[in-house]
């Protein structure tokens, strides 16, 4: 049986080999862009939450306990779907 003696071979320490440094440039592009949208996103809803009114209530169903006030302008406005316009 034949012994065959192969020296060891140190790898490259870690940052030093060829591909060292490739990526980072393009990481950097990277996290920026998603820092941007991650800053248009958040002006976005900032302006919708702005726009929210300050309660949900129908002002009109707390002043009437009967529960005979007239539709809001926003039910009214709904149209009623017709027999054969139903979405299947």
């Amino acid at each position: 049986m034949a012994v065959v003696a192969v020296p060891a071979q140190d790898p490259a320490p870690p940052g030093q080999g060829p591909e060292f440094g490739k990526a980072s440039p393009v990481a950097l592009v990277v996290i920026l862009l998603l820092a941007l949208a991650t800053v248009f996103l958040i002006r976005s809803m900032t302006k919708r939450i702005r726009r929210l009114p300050a309660s949900f209530d129908d002002p009109a169903a707390t002043g009437d306990a009967d529960g005979d006030a007239a539709p809001s302008s926003a039910e009214s406005d709904v149209a009623e779907p017709r027999g054969g316009d139903r979405p299947s």
